[in-house]
C-alpha cells in the first residue's frame, strides 16, 4: 500500500492506494497524526485507489474520531468502491464518517 498526502487550500488530503490492513494501517496513521500535528482542520481521504480495509485499517480511522471532536477537526472520505463501502455500512461507520462520491461533495460537506 502506498500513502499520499498533499494540501490543497485548506484541505489535508491523504490518498490511499492498495489495501489498508495490519501491515499496512502505520502508514496511514502517521498521515492522520501528522496531519493533527499541523493542525489541519479538514482532511480528506481519498479512496479512490483503496481496494481492501481490513479491522486494523478500520480501526486506525475510528480511533481517529475521539481526537477529531477534540480538536474541531472534521474528516470526511471519498471515492470508495462499492465492495469498500459496503463494509463501511454493514459497520455503521457510514453513520460515524461521512462518506462522499467525488472531492468536490466531501470539500462541500466540510465547509
Amino acid at each position: 500500500m502506498e500513502v499520499t498526502v498533499s494540501q490543497e487550500e485548506q484541505y489535508y488530503i491523504i490518498a490511499v492506494d492498495g489495501d489498508l490492513d495490519a501491515s499496512s494501517s502505520i502508514m496511514m496513521d502517521n498521515a492522520l497524526e501528522e496531519a493533527f500535528q499541523n493542525d489541519n482542520k479538514y482532511i480528506l481521504i481519498d479512496c479512490q485507489k483503496l481496494h481492501y480495509i481490513s479491522s486494523p485499517g478500520i480501526g486506525v480511522l475510528t480511533s481517529r474520531l475521539d481526537e477529531c471532536e477534540e480538536t474541531g477537526t472534521q474528516i470526511a472520505l471519498f471515492g470508495m468502491s462499492e465492495k469498500v463501502l459496503n463494509v463501511f455500512q454493514i459497520l455503521g461507520l457510514d453513520r460515524l464518517i461521512p462518506i462522499k462520491v467525488t472531492k468536490e461533495e466531501a470539500k462541500n460537506h466540510l465547509d
